[in-house]
């Protein structure tokens, strides 16, 4: 079974912009994503997500390396400042690189 370098770029942040993020991922270069609902606690606080703007989501993109770089790039200049948002980076293998 061969497998196929890329990269998990995961995104941390409200659930009130996550209509612009996707519009915006998408424009940067991603193929698709995943979202779910998180809670934690972080510099801004406790998100508990038992209201609306207290809801956390986090979104996960399996993409090349060049699109993952371009699609943080574009979340720290136009997101970070006015935003609780985190983001990570992670190598993984995928097994049907046609996916991503």
């Amino acid at each position: 079974m061969h497998q196929h370098h890329r990269r998990l770029l995961t995104i941390v942040t409200e659930s009130a912009i996550e209509s612009h993020l996707l519009r915006d991922i998408e424009r940067w270069g991603a193929h698709g994503y995943t979202i779910t609902e998180a809670r934690g606690k972080g510099a801004r606080g406790v998100r508990e997500g038992n209201w609306e703007a207290n809801r956390n989501i986090r979104i996960e993109v399996v993409c090349e390396d060049s699109t993952a770089e371009r699609i943080a790039a574009g979340l720290r200049e136009h997101y970070y400042d006015n935003y609780a948002m985190i983001l990570y980076l992670s190598d993984v293998d995928v097994l049907r690189p046609e996916k991503f």
